[in-house]
């Protein structure tokens, strides 16, 4: 889905940490920021306002 080259290199816009794929939903998850953006078409959204909140 994301090549792990590219993976390693991505971080969130809000707190600059490392993202985490969830290929099950489709998302780069923030868990410093508890924000999921969304991977549209195999690319990913790294737009703060197109994120989601995590629950819990």
């Amino acid at each position: 889905m994301i090549d792990p080259w590219l993976l390693e290199r991505l971080v969130c816009p809000a707190t600059r940490t490392p993202l985490r794929l969830d290929e099950a939903a489709g998302e780069l998850v923030s868990d410093a920021a508890g924000l999921a953006y969304p991977i549209r078409d195999g690319v990913p959204v790294l737009l703060v306002e197109e994120a989601r909140t995590l629950a819990g």
